[in-house]
């Protein structure tokens, strides 16, 4: 958990116009909503948003904010991020407010570690699920979870229930899953093959 304290400033007015004048300023809107509370429109500076993104939990981080002349803070996590179609640019962040000693649910990216030893004999890594969904204390959200697939051989199967967790998270979802996947090239190559010999589907006879 992050002790940084985020300054924000309350959006007393919103619209187009007001959202161009904030910009102007260097900020960007922002809205913070969840735990039971009204929505609040907020604006805050795009560079403390792309620092929490660069960092090692990146969305998941958990982000202590406090609106600027008031002692009202609370936890929030990133919940959505709008950006420019033509820049690229942060346009809106939306911030989903968190209870520090509540579970909350999550999905995490998986990230891959090593080279299989199947694709070094040919084979072909099928990666299916790149994010699982877990359960755990704000404390506790991972930025990413690392698998391991330097041992897997060509026909090997990882699923969700084959991944060493932390204690402390609660995968959601089918434990049968499957993660990722090494196949040789020559059962790709059958399968196309299969499908290319297929009959095509005789057309409908329309009515005389």
């Amino acid at each position: 958990m992050s002790s940084e304290v985020i300054i924000v400033t309350k959006r007393e007015k919103v619209g187009k116009s007001s959202t161009r004048d904030m910009r102007a300023t260097g900020m960007i809107p922002a809205t913070i909503y969840g735990l039971a509370e009204p929505a609040v429109s907020i604006g805050i500076n795009p560079k403390i948003v792309a620092r929490i993104l660069a960092s090692d939990t990146g969305m998941n981080s958990l982000v202590h904010l406090q609106r600027e002349g008031t002692d009202i803070k609370r936890h929030v996590i990133i919940k959505a991020l709008q950006r420019d179609p033509v820049t690229g640019r942060l346009a809106h962040v939306d911030f989903m407010r968190v209870d520090p000693t509540h579970k909350v649910r999550v999905h995490v990216p998986i990230v891959l570690k090593g080279i299989p030893a199947g694709t070094k004999e040919g084979g072909i890594l099928d990666f299916v699920h790149r994010q699982i969904e877990v359960e755990c204390l704000p404390a506790f959200i991972p930025g990413h979870i690392d698998v391991a697939v330097d041992h897997m051989v060509i026909g090997d199967v990882l699923r969700l229930d084959q991944i060493q967790l932390d204690a402390h998270l609660t995968v959601l979802g089918d434990a049968h899953n499957v993660i990722c996947s090494v196949h040789g090239k020559k059962a790709e190559e059958e399968e196309v093959a299969v499908a290319a010999k297929e009959p095509e589907a005789a057309p409908a006879k329309g009515k005389k």
